[in-house]
């Protein structure tokens, strides 16, 4: 039986897309002409059953949202349903601006809280379409089944990074309406589903929409869905990426002697990464981890050529005791001049004093944020019903954006942070319950 379900006509153009294909028999790959499919179930909006539990209504959003394809520069079909299913709530003014949908309640409380959720997924590695694990099967990893060994999982690329809190978060939209008591928050809420949030910071949808509707996104706390295993993950480490560039001169390879060697210059950047001992750094009682790696090498334009020039893109993730400007003296030096787009410049002090840099991206740490009264308020929920305290966040989040904002902030979601990203993403279904308890009873 197939994977992709029968009888549904699928929009393609081009490149090439393999599709997987199962039988009791034996499995294929079917290669078609066209984009990666944005469904392979056909839904004019995304779907809930009121009358359904909890559970059931979870599992269903969660299902529908992990059948659209959304890598990347491909939200904009899931941001289309998200942006229909909450129009169909009448207590909510939704906006839009590119991929990036905000919902917001007016009930007149006196402050207000923003749930925000990124739409995106890393791309796919042979883990699209979704499928639930029932209990016992072999791809359900070992720590799962044993922590929830009753529960089935959702198995697929973006369960837990981050589609899995988005599902909670279309649940607290279509079901915190003010109706009753019981679905009344005492605040005024915001939801916030962005586009562009695992790629580049000038692409990120809630960059974008801060920097054009900035009265959208106000309020006094903020929540991003990041996997915490529904713990909360305060603040978060800074990061910037760029290239260190030596230089060489080209040459015939016969005649080497002719040329220099870029590519061996960069064996003294490799030495000074290998010899740094990254810090760990106590931020407002939180421990931030800091990296400095490199993570991608290129140089050479020929077989048989000396190579000109070589890069080594390296990536400073660096604790919230430091600003954007200081991380960067420590890498090249206070006065590089080395900015995002102004080409490269000879780093004058820092780990990689005397070497070509030019910067490619980089993103502001953010503080934890845990002093504030709301946050303060979750902290002992959070640990009543998980018994976790909080803990450091060392990827990079967009709590930073809200800290920027003056908006302290958190990272609380569903799923386990080691497993965002990996082949095997998966997600208990248990975790979107346990999300969706503490933040109703925090809000309400």
């Amino acid at each position: 039986m197939a994977l992709i379900r029968p009888g549904i006509i699928l929009p393609f153009a081009t490149p090439v897309w393999h599709i997987k294909m199962y039988s009791a028999a034996k499995s294929h790959v079917v290669s078609v002409l066209g984009p990666p499919p944005t469904r392979y179930a056909v839904h004019m909006t995304l779907e809930l059953n009121r009358t359904a539990s909890t559970a059931e209504q979870l599992n269903s959003l969660l299902t529908q949202i992990m059948e659209n394809f959304s890598v990347s520069d491909h939200e904009g079909p899931l941001t289309d349903e998200v942006e229909a299913f909450l129009n169909e709530q009448e207590h909510l003014t939704v906006r839009r601006h590119g991929d990036t949908v905000v919902a917001s309640t007016d009930f007149g409380k006196p402050s207000r809280v923003i749930l925000a959720g990124h739409l995106d997924t890393v791309p796919v590695i042979d883990n699209f379409p979704p499928k639930w694990l029932e209990p016992g099967d072999s791809l359900i990893r070992e720590e799962i089944a044993h922590a929830h060994p009753e529960d089935r999982v959702l198995w697929g690329r973006g369960a837990t990074d981050m589609k899995a809190s988005d599902a909670v978060m279309l649940y607290l939209a279509a079901t915190l309406d003010g109706r009753t008591p019981e679905t009344t928050p005492k605040v005024d809420l915001t939801y916030v589903f962005y586009d562009h949030e695992e790629v580049v910071a000038e692409k990120n949808g809630l960059r974008k929409v801060v920097e054009a509707h900035p009265d959208w996104i106000t309020g006094d706390f903020a929540i991003i869905g990041e996997p915490t295993n529904s713990g909360i993950e305060g603040g978060c480490n800074g990061t910037i990426r760029f290239d260190v560039v030596t230089h060489g001169v080209a040459a015939h390879s016969a005649r080497a002697w002719m040329g220099e060697n870029a590519i061996h210059k960069a064996a003294d950047i490799l030495n000074r990464l290998n010899a740094y001992e990254p810090a760990t750094v106590n931020v407002d009682g939180l421990d931030y981890r800091e990296g400095l790696n490199a993570t991608l090498i290129s140089g050479g334009k020929g077989t048989n050529v000396i190579p000109d020039e070589c890069r080594v893109h390296v990536n400073y993730r660096f604790a919230p005791d430091k600003s954007l400007a200081e991380a960067k003296a420590l890498m090249m030096g206070a006065d590089a001049g080395a900015e995002l787009g102004n080409g490269e410049h000879v780093a004058t002090g820092g780990v990689f004093e005397g070497y070509g840099i030019e910067m490619k991206d980089e993103s502001p740490s953010a503080r934890p944020g845990l002093n504030a009264p709301p946050a303060q308020d979750l902290v002992r929920l959070v640990k009543e019903r998980t018994g976790r305290d909080p803990l450091a966040k060392l990827g990079w989040t967009d709590v930073a954006r809200f800290s920027q904002l003056g908006i302290p902030a958190v990272n609380l979601g569903a799923g386990d942070p080691l497993l965002a990203h990996k082949h095997d993403e998966q997600v208990p279904e248990s975790d979107l319950t346990a999300m969706a308890a503490i933040l109703t009873d925090w809000l309400v």
